[in-house]
Order: C-alpha cells, then sequence, then structure tokens
C-alpha cells in the first residue's frame, strides 16, 4: 500500500457540535453521516479479561512450559481475549547471577509464540510460589544486587519483543512477585517491617525495569503507597499524575497499579494504606487517567464484590483488564453482567458522526470530521497510530494524522478535525479509519488485523484489513 504523504494537514480536537463539523467544510461539497454503536463484545488490544499463565525454571532447567500457539489462539477467537499474564518463574536463578542461555532462548520463543497467536503479554518475573500456607521462612527470592543483574540481562529481551508486551509489572520481589513475603526487601519474620534502606532496594529494582524498557513501555506496582514511597509522592489527587505530566517519560509518568486482591476486603488486602483509606483511591483514580490500572480479585466479599459496587470502583479507578480465571466465585456472582465487564474493561472507542468532503480534485483538500466515544472504563495507554486511508479499485493510500487516542479519556467525546490532501490519481475512494498499533512490524498485512483497534460500530470493521469503514466515499475528479 503507498502511502500518501501529509502536506499542510491541520487537526484540532475538541467538542464540536454538528452545525460547526459542517460549516469547517464550506469550502467543498460535504457530506454527514451517523453511525450505529455495537453491543459486540470486540477483540481489541491491551484491554479486556485476560488469562493467567505461568512457567517455572527448577535448579535442574525442569518445567518450563511454553505457551502453546493454538491455545493462545483460540483465546482470542473463542473468547475474545487478547492478553495474558505471563509469570516467569527463575527459581534456578535465585542464588545465581548469570541466567541461563536456554532460559533466555525459551522466553524468546514464548513472544514470538504470542505474536503468532495475536495476543499481548502482561510480563512478571518472580523467584518462588509459597509450598504451603502459611509461607514459611526462607521465601526463596533473590537480593537486589542479583535482581538487577537479572534484569539487565532480560533487557535485550524485553526490548526486542516490546511490541507485544502490554506493560510489565515490577515482580522479582517476593512470593508471587507481589513484593510482601520476602528473604530480602523487609523483615522476613515480619513483613510489614520494611526499612529505608529495604525502601531503597524496592526502587532499585523498579528503576531497573525502568532504564530497562522502552520509553514508551510501563511498570506496574503492586500498591500505590508503592510508587507514592519511591517517588516521594503524597497520597491524595495531589499526588498523582496531571494533564502536563502524563507520558513526559519520567518514573511518574511511567509506573502504574496493579491491585491482585480487587474488592475483597475494605482495604483489598492490604493494598490501600491510607488513612482514610479513600485517599489512596483517590490517587489511582487521577493517576489512572494516563497510567494502565488491572489486576484480579481474591475472595468473595459481599456486599462490596457484588456488581454494582466492582463495576462504580472499575469505573472509577480506570480498570483496564481483570483475571478472567480468578476468582470464579467472584466473577460468578456477577452473573449476566459479566458481558458488561467484557465491553467496558479499558477502551471502548465507537464512532458518533462524521462529516466529509465528497469531491475534490487531483491534491485538493479533503476536510474530515469525526466525533468518537469512548464508553470504556479507561483510555488506550499505548500510543497508536492514527491514519486515514483512501482506498481505491487500484490504489490505496494511507495519511498519519497527529491524533493521540491515550487522549481520549473514558467516558468522553473527542471530535477529531482534520485536513488533507488527496490522492493524486483521480477516481473514487473509500474513507476508513485506521487505529494502527504503532509497532512496524505489527502494522504488516499478516498483524494489523490483529493488532489494530476495532471500533464499536455495526458493519464498520474490514476484517481482512484492521481498518474501521466510515461508509463514505470521496471522488477525485480529472480535472
Amino acid at each position: 500500500m503507498k502511502l500518501l504523504r501529509l502536506v499542510g494537514a491541520t487537526l484540532a480536537l475538541g467538542l464540536l457540535g454538528p452545525a460547526q463539523l459542517a460549516d469547517a467544510h464550506r469550502d467543498g461539497p460535504t457530506v454527514t453521516r451517523d453511525y450505529l454503536a455495537s453491543d459486540a463484545v470486540i477483540a481489541n488490544q491491551e484491554r479486556g479479561f485476560y488469562h493467567h499463565t505461568e512457567t517455572h525454571y527448577r535448579a535442574d532447567g525442569s518445567d518450563y512450559v511454553p505457551l502453546n500457539l493454538e491455545t493462545l489462539r483460540g483465546f482470542r477467537t473463542q473468547e475474545s481475549i487478547t492478553q495474558i499474564l505471563r509469570v516467569f518463574y527463575l527459581e534456578k536463578f535465585a542464588s545465581i547471577d548469570k541466567l541461563d542461555p536456554a532460559y533466555l532462548a525459551l522466553i524468546r520463543a514464548d513472544f514470538r509464540t504470542a505474536r503468532a497467536a495475536g495476543v499481548k503479554v502482561l510480563v512478571r518475573f518472580a523467584y518462588a510460589q509459597p509450598v504451603g500456607w502459611p509461607p514459611t521462612i526462607p521465601y526463596g527470592d533473590a537480593p537486589v544486587q542479583r535482581v538487577v543483574k537479572h534484569i539487565n540481562q532480560l533487557a535485550p529481551i524485553l526490548r526486542e519483543n516490546a511490541d507485544v508486551i502490554a506493560v510489565v509489572q515490577s515482580g522479582f520481589v517476593g512470593l508471587w512477585g507481589e513484593g510482601y513475603y520476602t528473604d530480602h526487601f523487609s523483615d522476613p519474620a515480619d513483613p510489614s517491617k520494611v526499612s529505608d534502606q529495604n525502601w531503597a532496594d524496592r526502587r532499585a529494582v523498579v528503576m531497573a525495569l525502568l532504564k530497562a524498557l522502552p520509553r514508551d513501555l510501563m511498570v506496574q506496582v503492586r500498591t500505590p503507597y508503592m510508587k507514592q514511597r519511591m517517588l516521594g509522592l503524597p497520597t491524595g489527587t495531589e499526588g498523582a499524575l496531571t494533564a502536563d505530566q502524563a507520558y513526559d517519560g519520567s518514573p511518574a509518568a511511567r509506573i502504574g497499579h496493579h491491585n491482585d486482591c480487587f474488592l475483597a476486603s475494605p482495604d483489598d488486602f492490604g493494598t490501600y494504606l491510607s488513612d482514610p483509606i479513600e485517599l489512596d483511591k483517590d490517587f489511582v483514580a487521577q493517576d489512572t487517567n494516563y497510567v494502565p490500572e488491572g489486576g484480579e480479585t481474591c475472595a468473595l466479599n459481599s456486599p462490596r464484590s457484588d456488581w454494582d459496587s466492582a463495576a462504580a470502583e472499575m469505573a472509577r479507578l480506570h480498570f483496564s483488564y481483570l483475571n478472567t480465571d480468578y476468582h470464579p466465585d467472584v466473577l460468578g456472582s456477577w452473573g449476566s453482567n459479566i458481558t458488561t465487564a467484557k465491553q467496558k474493561l479499558g477502551y471502548r472507542l465507537s464512532l458518533v458522526r462524521g462529516t466529509y468532503t465528497s469531491t475534490t480534485r487531483p491534491g485538493g483538500a479533503v476536510k474530515i470530521g469525526l466525533e468518537l466515544r469512548n464508553d470504556g472504563w479507561a483510555a488506550p495507554y499505548h500510543r497508536r497510530q492514527v491514519q486515514l486511508v483512501f482506498q481505491g479499485d487500484k490504489h490505496s493510500y494511507r495519511v498519519n494524522l497527529p491524533a493521540d487516542p491515550r487522549l481520549w479519556a473514558a467516558g468522553t467525546t473527542t471530535t477529531l478535525k482534520a485536513t488533507v490532501h488527496a490522492p493524486l490519481a483521480p477516481g473514487r475512494y473509500r474513507l476508513l479509519l485506521n487505529l494502527a498499533d504503532p509497532a512496524p512490524r505489527l502494522q504488516s498485512s499478516t498483524y494489523n488485523p490483529i493488532y489494530a483497534v476495532q471500533l464499536a460500530n455495526t458493519g464498520t470493521w474490514q476484517p481482512a484489513t484492521g481498518y474501521n469503514d466510515l461508509g463514505q466515499e470521496v471522488t477525485v475528479t480529472s480535472d
């Protein structure tokens, strides 16, 4: 497909009415079209429910179970689930500085499988699981110096496969990588006692991860206090990200949240530590306008874990993802409302109305005005490349638009207004919108239909290309 260079294009975002949109196209004939929303569950990336997967690497190199291509494809095609949590357990290396080349090769192979299956990966590394309950000392994790060495060895793999990594959870510290029962980062006999040096060591792990990852990838921590303590932030809205700080590459802009005891108790089993608890929730609610939040439920706790309470909190805290495998009693208690969760976790973008230039000359101005609604609980937390596509019988052209879907906030309607230059070849061109993954290899004809965003409208999706059909043609005249 030929890429048409964008020359003299303009774009504005705002809340414009239909009359204003039509007025913006007074330079040529225009057509206005309304779109029908769909209630389908859509298999879009970096949002929705996930499946839990984990693998191990014992002292003798055993127990690594590779990802299965057909299983992952089934998640996406049969369940509309496009992401997995992959916990890589490093049991062998808790006492060894150097990771085995064979182990690194297995991780690389897993990422290749995920890409081929069309799913993305929520990544976590950990050293140990409990062998019984309650857990016993030693727990089995590694000291900070060794953890940082391991992160440095993993960095090339994480960078090579950043296109299929949704987010990296901070991991490494404690049982399951959740930061509590640990031999080295708190008092093993009383994990609630975390010294200043322990906090410095925990911060070193997170900073090493941020350094190992590309600038656009984020890290999630297990509790809001972890972010607050590591970065010297107060709790409440005061300490959370502002619009001016969002996506600036700083640690604050790259650290999100995962709550793996969502709804389990008033403080979610120690997830929230502020007094009152609402201060930490206010912090997360503001922060997650710009960083990802997700997790899993872990105990039935009516009425807090009931649907009405859960839905209100997922909306407030901008949940992008949730574990579909756990806890079955909590998810089962939601009944048919589980479909609403499948629809609303993360972003849910749909076309409302469009106004278009219908006829122009070669190289002439084509003006578009699109109203897009986000009915999900969160904005996209990864960049997207927004492209207007002129699809002709013989040639097609893509034009990059300077829009950022990360700013299309939950519960809002955004108007995208742009002027682009028409193709030079006369003919009739169908207009389409492509919300592509920014990774070049995921924009190929093989991957774009899987990794591009499908809008929640009826009759607009082109499954063969990954484009959204705007239902409008532009005629480029021969004169």
